[in-house]
């Protein structure tokens, strides 16, 4: 007799298979070129093949491939699909759309061809905001980092000035597909010749400080932190080939602040001792702006929704104030680094749920003014001149990023709310999530639910 039970997996049409593991391969695709960590890029896929049926599959995520594979049998030959991850700007509104698209697809809200049909409407869609807006956003990022690092009017000014220009430089030479390591080259070198030509002027200012605040939003210190965060959650070889992209990139912004400081010394220009990537600390109240400041002008220029914001200066300036706190009283970098991730990563759930946002947008953005990138650049300035000072500087930056990853983790593990199933999702999924759900299994009960009340009683 004729049935409505749906087909088992083993009689699955091969190409409804392929069609939901190419979708699952196109948000994973979406979700690691725009910075969330390579656990929740598996997790993500694994739910989108469970919640449209797939079983008997495996799922591998690598910097720049993911691939899926599906095999119903032993005696039948396996389904493989194989997805290059291209490089694509950092777009929080498009990681916005794809976890809400997620949650829906998982809860069974909208089907697989719902699902694939707003993927394509999210990839193809332009961003909501102009890209003069994003320079500008870059700008008030690079002046509230000078806050942040103890500068004055002039130092704030030139950093905010140094930002634009050198995202007006990148931009152009990206449409020219310049690789990246040169774009941070010329960037380095701009930003540096702004502060010799303040140094040439009659305006006290510590060319070191002009330096270390223009050069900040070249830094590398994202891509050195999701590498931790890919280590300490299993995926090794991602976070090896973050780390090499992080660390070439920084040796980028050297080569170019020596040819800066090369160009100084033809020109005649005196900037007097000049130690690139040394940087103070303002008073605690200077701090807690700055970094709210910076913070909500980063995620403005990633495209995060603007609802989300505010809740990302609260919890930024929250925790670059406890950072300040803890480290006068003597607890150290590393310390202080990790409590403050501590406090981004507890309140970031909460307040991105009221937001609507991914915890991934607080976290990263509100993370920004912690960056260990001067540290990085400070350790490969370093090399040619002072081996321990240098070894120092980049001991330093590993201990940086992973007080702040761990902490951040920690915190997402104790702000997520404990459920029956909460031992069994850890082990499985190896995990706070940052993007999606945590699961499939854990929204059945929902699912079963909502169908009770749906369905008309038999009464």
């Amino acid at each position: 007799m004729p049935t409505d039970e749906p087909s088992p997996p083993e009689t699955r049409d091969t190409r409804e298979i392929s069609a939901t593991m190419d979708l699952a391969l196109r948000i994973g695709e979406l979700l690691l070129s725009s910075g969330a960590g390579a656990s929740d890029v598996s997790a993500a896929m694994n739910n989108v093949a469970w919640a449209c049926g797939l079983r008997g599959f495996t799922a591998d995520v690598m910097f720049t491939e993911l691939t899926m594979s599906h095999q119903a049998s032993p005696e039948e030959p396996a389904l493989i699909q194989i997805r290059q991850v291209r490089y694509r700007e950092v777009d929080y509104g498009d990681l916005t759309g794809v976890d809400h698209l997620i949650r829906q697809l998982v809860a069974g809200e909208i089907d697989r061809v719902e699902a694939a049909a707003r993927l394509n409407r999210i990839s193809s869609t332009g961003h909501d905001r102009p890209r003069w807006s994003v320079t500008v956003a870059l700008g008030v990022m690079g002046g509230g980092i000078g806050l942040v690092l103890g500068g004055d009017a002039v130092v704030v000014a030139v950093a905010a000035a140094a930002a634009m220009l050198v995202d007006a430089l990148q931009l152009r030479m990206r449409r020219r597909r310049l690789p990246a390591f040169y774009q941070q080259v010329a960037g380095g070198l701009l930003a540096t010749l702004l502060a010799v030509g303040v140094a040439a002027t009659p305006a006290e200012v510590s060319p070191s400080l002009v330096i270390s605040s223009s050069i900040v939003m070249l830094l590398a210190g994202v891509n050195f932190l999701g590498a931790i965060q890919d280590a300490l959650t299993g995926f090794p070889l991602t976070a090896s080939a973050r780390i090499l992209e992080a660390f070439l990139a920084t040796a980028g912004v050297v080569a170019g602040v020596s040819g800066g400081l090369q160009v100084a010394d033809v020109l005649g220009i005196d900037l007097g001792p000049v130690d690139p990537g040394a940087y103070s600390t303002a008073a605690t109240p200077v701090m807690v702006v700055g970094g709210a400041v910076a913070a909500a002008a980063y995620a403005f220029s990633a495209y995060a929704p603007l609802r989300g914001l505010v809740p990302i200066a609260v919890m930024a300036g929250l925790a670059v104030g406890l950072y300040d706190v803890v480290n006068e009283r003597g607890f150290g970098i590393a310390w202080s680094s990790a409590l403050a991730a501590l406090l981004l990563g507890l309140g970031s759930y909460p307040l991105a749920a009221r937001a609507r946002i991914p915890a991934l947008v607080v976290v990263a953005a509100g993370i920004t003014p912690l960056l260990p990138g001067l540290s990085i650049f400070r350790g490969l300035s370093l090399l040619a001149t002072s081996a321990s000072a240098a070894l120092l500087a980049m001991v330093t930056a590993a201990a940086i990023a992973i007080a702040l990853s761990s902490g951040a983790i920690l915190g997402e593990y104790l702000a997520q709310p404990v459920r029956r199933e909460a031992r069994r999702l850890e082990n499985k999924l190896a995990g706070p999530r940052l993007v999606g759900p945590l699961t499939v299994r854990a929204v059945r009960g929902v699912r079963r639910r909502t169908r009770r009340r749906t369905e008309p009683d038999s009464d």
